[in-house]
């Protein structure tokens, strides 16, 4: 073995050793729940920003989202909506959570006076890892055939997407070009924190 042979392993050994002992990439469904809980506490207002004309009742009014509860595995959501006699529709809470295939969001549904909507618990589960900053929930069979049931027939090719950025929180549902096509989304400005809300109804 040369001189200059030794010379140049001895050069490239620290870089190989280094390499092996490089950290795996970060995993972006913990970091996108980090992302989430970092605003633990905090309500933000927002608004639709969508245009379908399902959502017409929805245009124009005040928004808050409260990110409540929040854990390694789990975050609760709950989603205000301004009514038009002044009041509030707290029956919304969007449910997070780390699976042991990846991130399942819930739609937790509830009545003025707490008791469960016939309709909830409904969502899906990741089909991808995402990024720390967007996820996509494929509406899973359980929801399906809960849909079927309550005759939402539409509803059967759900997808939901949940984006969370330095000044921008943002909850959006889509349905593929059709007859049935869906484009609903709202967006929240974290730049801004407002008063707390109250407890979504049933909580």
């Amino acid at each position: 073995m040369t001189h200059a042979f030794r010379y140049t392993i001895a050069l490239a050994l620290p870089v190989l050793l280094t390499a092996c002992a490089a950290p795996a990439p970060d995993d972006p469904q913990a970091s996108f729940l980090a992302n989430l809980a970092q605003h633990c506490g905090k309500a933000y207002a927002g608004r639709l920003v969508s245009s379908d004309a399902a959502d017409a009742d929805l245009a124009g009014k005040p928004m808050i989202v409260h990110f409540r509860s929040c854990s390694a595995d789990r975050v609760e959501i709950p989603f205000h909506v301004g009514t038009a006699d002044g009041g509030w529709d707290r029956s919304r809470t969007w449910v997070i959570t780390r699976t042991g295939a990846g991130l399942r969001l819930k739609h937790d549904h509830r009545h003025a006076d707490g008791s469960i909507d016939k309709v909830t618990q409904y969502g899906g589960d990741t089909a991808t890892r995402g990024t720390a900053q967007q996820q996509e929930f494929p509406v899973d069979g359980e929801s399906i055939a809960m849909f079927r049931a309550a005759g939402l027939g539409k509803s059967v090719t759900n997808r939901w997407k949940v984006e969370i950025g330095d000044s921008l929180y943002a909850y959006g549902l889509y349905r593929p070009d059709g007859p049935d096509a869906r484009n609903f989304r709202v967006e929240f400005d974290l730049t801004q924190p407002v008063t707390t809300p109250p407890a979504p109804w049933g909580w």
